[in-house]
């Protein structure tokens, strides 16, 4: 390990190296930062591009455009309440309304600083330890990815502001919609309605931003003069106030977070986005105060921020170690890792070991950078809060357009967007949270074909969900999750009935 970490340090700290992290950080804060343009979408158009480059530079320019891009889109979560990617969707109405208290620069601050410190987190746990996690992730069969599934969209539950029943009926809602398309077992459409364009499913990125960029659009104009408003700048001392403080208050939270985010990103198919939305569920259910989650309360924050980067690193120790794609953005760089001679197993650590941990050493430096080219984003950003939130509307509308048509350069992307916008701002305005449809949209495929695929090979032995033993804590988690607060309810009606 020593003589590997010796001899990839030239390759990482020298002028092509270091000019491609930069140059690709940039673009990624800029890509990342709109609404609709995802880390994935960028790193796929960096592809063509790294043909030209040698191995090391060629995965840090992927590598450090999805750091940053998962890191910018909290920005216009912030100042528009519109998430850039699933994982900010989680804690969007959080992080927004702080921005609406006037606490802006916090809720960046602590985006910045904890996306940095699950980035590091993540990428000392893929220098260290990333052939021995990977073994884990191949002992998770269909049955304990139907577990985990559920167990997010139990999370899903957990994180609407409103009563349960609500927070169920729009989970349900968000699981009718990934339906929509072809049977993932038998290959037989459903609700297509003869609508070729949507027989591969309703598109996520689109739906994504109509549900949160089109309500608020709408809200802007029918409520022009009631409309509540970011302040108007962005001051060093506003970023920095308090903030040493809530991440001192919230260590404990930011460790927590960053493990969940690098447990769940190992698992193959998982990603930052279900690590995300799993941290934010488990923070609230163990926080003190989880009423003034969705509010605009910074604890969720600290666990969801520390999630994202920390699971982004966590997808490629599957991609490394034995060539399964953790995610998407690792999915791509598999490709270039085997058009580098870089190819996926466990030989590349012996073989090419020099060059594997210095694309590791690559993740360190891009998330390290986090820090102050985000501070300067942010601050860049500031001006946005000076322009009316109505002056803004035609632009959030031309971004939202242009993000929904770039899927597939089609107009069903831009009719998914507004048909789906119509729908959140409906549910909004008759209570129904918003984040569990995300949800349901994102694992409704995930939970539905492992079902089915676990249902086949058991023949139907519902005891089999329980027959491995990680399926089995997996299965009575969730399983607690739902019926043990109901126990304990009645039991606790009965003492006071009977005055026990």
């Amino acid at each position: 390990m020593t003589d590997n970490i010796v001899g990839a340090l030239p390759l990482v700290f020298n002028y092509t190296t270091l000019s491609v992290i930069l140059i690709s950080a940039l673009f990624g804060l800029f890509v990342g930062a709109i609404p609709g343009l995802s880390a994935t979408m960028a790193t796929a158009i960096l592809v063509p591009i790294t043909f030209f480059m040698d191995p090391v530079p060629a995965i840090a320019a992927i590598v450090t455009t999805a750091a940053m891009a998962i890191f910018a889109s909290d920005i216009p979560t912030a100042l528009l309440r519109i998430p850039g990617t699933a994982a900010s969707a989680a804690y969007v109405s959080d992080m927004n309304g702080l921005a609406v208290k006037g606490k802006v620069g916090q809720a960046l601050g602590i985006s910045v600083f904890c996306a940095a410190f699950g980035g590091v987190f993540g990428s000392l746990v893929l220098i260290f330890a990333a052939p021995k996690l990977a073994l884990v992730s191949l002992n998770f069969t269909s049955t304990e990815y139907f577990w985990l599934a559920l167990l997010g969209l139990t999370a899903a539950v957990m994180l609407g502001t409103g009563s349960v029943l609500k927070s169920l009926l729009s989970l349900g809602v968000g699981l009718l919609i990934a339906t929509v398309g072809l049977d993932s077992t038998a290959g037989y459409p459903r609700f297509v309605f003869g609508i070729d364009a949507v027989i591969s499913g309703v598109a996520f990125v689109p739906a994504l931003i109509g549900m949160f960029a089109i309500p608020e659009i709408i809200r802007t104009i029918v409520h022009k003069d009631s409309t509540e408003k970011a302040p108007s700048h962005v001051s060093f001392r506003s970023l920095f106030s308090g903030l040493g403080k809530t991440l001192f208050r919230y260590k404990v939270n930011i460790l927590r977070g960053s493990l969940i985010g690098n447990i769940v990103g190992i698992l193959p198919g998982a990603g930052s986005d279900i690590g995300s939305w799993i941290a934010y569920a488990v923070s609230k259910k163990m926080s003190r105060q989880p009423e003034k989650y969705g509010s605009g309360h910074d604890e969720g924050l600290v666990d969801a921020c520390s999630a994202n980067n920390s699971a982004l690193s966590g997808a490629y120790v599957p991609a490394m170690v034995f060539g399964i794609p953790g995610d998407s953005i690792t999915a791509i760089v598999i490709g270039v890792l085997y058009a580098k001679g870089l190819n996926p197993g466990p030989l590349v650590f012996i073989t090419k070991g020099v060059e594997v941990t210095a694309v590791f050493i690559t993740f360190l430096v891009a998330n390290l950078l986090i820090i102050p080219l985000g501070l300067i984003a942010i601050f860049a950003s500031r001006h946005l809060l000076q322009v009316k939130k109505s002056i803004l509307v035609p632009f959030i509308l031309v971004f939202a357009i242009a993000g929904s048509y770039a899927i597939d350069n089609t107009y069903t992307g831009i009719v998914i967007m507004l048909v789906l916008g119509l729908v959140a701002y409906f549910m909004e305005e008759n209570g129904l949270p918003v984040a569990p449809v995300i949800l349901g949209l994102v694992m409704g495929p995930m939970l539905e074909s492992n079902l089915i695929t676990s249902l086949i090979k058991s023949d139907g032995n519902l005891l089999d969900f329980f027959s491995r033993p990680i399926a089995a804590t997996l299965g009575i988690l969730t399983l607690s999750i739902w019926f043990v607060p109901v126990l304990l309810r009645l039991i606790r009606k009965q003492k006071t009935v009977t005055g026990w």
